[in-house]
């Protein structure tokens, strides 16, 4: 199988923005806050496994991911790498996590049994973050007295390092963030009390990490900052979009007025038209609902989409492109310079947030890096 990209839609990625948006997160927290980035989702759509090494080298402590597939992917292409998954994983697939070192999610004692078993035959000891529900409804127990003597009894398992605890905010305001902190501490406090420390302690993700530097703890879960998606409402870090969309025209087409395109012909020529056929569709994970309302930037000007976007292929209209060829490139998403549109933009465009848009773009687009 070739290494060459064989294909114009492609994504680049700047792998050297990703390094000095993990700089200045370090620079941030400080040498005693760890820093755990969130490579999921393929990296929110950067290439987990290419992305990996740069983060590695600029501090990270951990690679968190959402699911066991996503660490054994990893783990192949970069053994020694320290993975926690984010998620989940069904009894029947510990295993998995003994054998390749991986640190897991628990919030039931039967499950770390299990660890400690499996742990035991292997001769090692299985590294675990206990998940606490602190108000969020996804995983883990809340902190009740019964949830914190299991927690305890975790504890007691023999080949088991109960490593971590978290939780995650809600993010819903002030008040709910102090209310979720306060449970999160005062149960990590009753713990300790009873001779049960946790090396690392964790609440905060890329927005609470800058907006509320208090709830840091020791370490943090960053995950769209390193990629340079800003959402802060109250702090600003700079960080630089490492990603770029970008495709190349396929062929042209001219339309009279009132001439139609695409399905439905949804789409009618307002004038006599040039239209571009563009080789990206919802299936490389472009928002179909970003017909007739997006665009792409072909020398520097923005050509709308127009009419039905297919699962392969859309149309622009490039009229207004001066000397517009088959082979021009196209930019779909960009940084917001040169009339590009960047991620905040389409997010608001399509409806949705700007994590959606990253993680929705799929591997068929290949992958190119900036060194």
């Amino acid at each position: 199988m070739t290494n060459e990209i064989v294909r114009d839609t492609r994504v680049t990625v700047d792998l050297r923005r990703l390094k000095h948006n993990m700089q200045l997160i370090r620079e941030m927290v400080g040498d005693d806050v760890a820093v755990m980035p969130v490579i999921k989702a393929n990296g929110y759509g950067h290439g987990a496994v290419a992305i990996a090494p740069t983060l590695m080298e600029c501090g990270a402590t951990y690679l968190a991911v959402a699911t066991l597939s996503e660490a054994l992917d990893i783990k192949e292409a970069h053994p020694d790498y320290p993975l926690f998954i984010l998620g989940h994983t069904p009894d029947r697939f510990l295993h998995y996590i003994v054998e390749n070192d991986i640190t897991q999610t628990v919030f039931s004692l039967a499950q770390v049994r299990i660890l400690g078993d499996l742990a035991k035959k292997a001769g090692k000891t299985a590294k675990v973050h206990v998940k606490l529900d602190t108000g969020f409804h996804r995983l883990g127990c809340m902190p009740t007295p019964e949830y914190e003597e299991e927690v305890y009894q975790m504890f007691q398992v023999e080949n088991v390092e109960v490593e971590g605890i978290f939780s995650h905010l809600a993010l819903a305001g002030e008040a709910e963030n102090e209310q979720q902190f306060g449970l999160f501490t005062d149960f990590t406090d009753r713990l300790k009390q009873r001779g049960c420390t946790f090396r690392y302690e964790h609440i905060a993700d890329s927005i609470a990490c800058v907006d509320y530097p208090q709830y840091r703890l020791n370490m943090i879960r960053p995950g769209a900052l390193i990629y340079g998606m800003i959402g802060f409402h109250i702090g600003h870090l700079p960080v630089e979009q490492c990603l770029t969309f970008r495709t190349a025209i396929s062929q042209l087409h001219t339309l009279e007025e009132g001439e139609g395109l695409s399905y439905d012909y949804a789409w009618k020529a307002p004038r006599k038209s040039v239209i571009a056929t563009l080789p990206f569709g919802y299936a490389d994970g472009y928002p179909r609902n970003m017909r007739d309302k997006g665009y792409v930037t072909i020398q520097g000007i923005k050509c709308p989409i127009v009419g039905v976007i297919c699962m392969d292929q859309c149309m622009a209209d490039v009229t207004d492109v001066p000397g517009v060829q088959p082979g021009m490139e196209a930019i779909v998403y960009g940084d917001g310079s040169g009339n590009t549109m960047n991620i905040q933009e389409a997010s608001q465009l399509a409806g949705t947030n700007k994590n959606e848009i990253i993680a929705r773009i799929l591997e068929r687009p290949a992958r190119e890096y900036i060194r």
